[in-house]
């Protein structure tokens, strides 16, 4: 079986990424769209339902970025100066995943340097302090090693589209399907409409942009990859699968999701699967029983 070649993200970004925010942060005080997060709450994957509990010298928990400070996040990256091309929250958590699930710990100093520049990794001009900006990135790299390293569920920063962007991108897209393969509105009505896919996709992005950078993970066993690799890269286009064939047949053979909470829950799974993969668990070490203690030595004449 052969190793699937990450999928490489979008060459050119739109000036709106799918998730709702700038990929190419908006220069000229644009407002960045309101987000409303899909998170479908704390419960455990179906990867995770037969982990054995956390013990209890488990480290304290990572303190989540509240909303507040999601918004500060985003607010950062718009700020980061051209030319460099930072990533947004949706691209940016996947890419953290995709980081955090590749077999050796990356380096702090060789990821963060695709967070302001996410294509070449070029250092930020002098004056420019990121500091701030690295601070909340590092917090929730923080937060998801910890989920992913205790095997718990966690929230991926995945967004809906809002109605006037969904309704561009649906347009658009019955538009070019109109023109090219000759499919008129009300066949196309069914397959464009709620699609998870499109609010996935910039947090998919991001995870290929992290396996394309550090490809370690997609080194791993084939046969162990695909099944997860394929609830993750069913959400972008098969296109951007190269020398993926049996990839691309396990896409195939799964059932779309029905909403986004569904998909959400799926892609987390995948994770922790992943996670079983590049990062096992280690196996607790059997008890052994201490050897039986010999009475004193039977007395005798001498």
């Amino acid at each position: 079986m052969s190793k699937p070649t990450p999928p490489r993200p979008p060459a050119s970004r739109p000036a709106h990424s799918r998730s709702g925010s700038s990929s190419a942060a908006p220069r000229n005080g644009a407002t960045r769209p309101s987000y409303a997060p899909a998170r479908p709450g704390n419960r455990p994957s179906a990867a995770s339902a037969n982990k054995p509990a956390a013990q209890p010298s488990a480290p304290a928990a990572v303190r989540p970025l509240s909303e507040a400070e999601l918004d500060r996040l985003q607010a950062l990256l718009d700020l980061v100066p051209a030319p460099l091309e930072p990533l947004d929250v949706g691209m940016l958590d996947g890419y953290l995943v995709g980081v955090l699930l590749q077999p050796k710990a990356v380096p702090a100093f060789q990821w963060s340097r695709h967070v302001l520049d996410s294509d070449e990794g070029r250092s930020p001009p002098a004056g420019f302090d990121s500091h701030a900006l690295m601070s909340l990135v590092k917090r929730r790299y923080q937060e998801l090693n910890q989920a992913i390293t205790q095997r718990q569920w966690f929230d991926p920063w995945v967004f809906e589209l809002e109605d006037d962007e969904a309704e561009e991108e649906e347009s658009a897209a019955q538009f070019e399907a109109e023109h090219e393969d000759g499919h008129d509105d009300d066949e196309l009505d069914g397959d464009v409409d709620g699609n998870p896919s499109d609010a996935l996709f910039p947090w998919v992005a991001g995870f290929s942009l992290a396996c394309e950078h550090f490809p370690e993970l997609m080194r791993e066993d084939a046969a162990d990859l695909l099944e997860p690799l394929a609830a993750i890269f069913r959400h972008i286009d098969p296109e951007d699968l190269e020398d993926a064939d049996d990839l691309l047949e396990e896409i195939e053979s799964l059932e779309p999701a029905k909403d986004l909470e569904e998909a959400v829950e799926s892609l987390v799974s995948a994770c922790l699967m992943l996670a079983d993969v590049s990062r096992p668990q280690a196996k607790p070490m059997a008890s052994q029983k201490p050897p039986a203690r010999r009475g004193p030595p039977p007395r005798g004449r001498y």
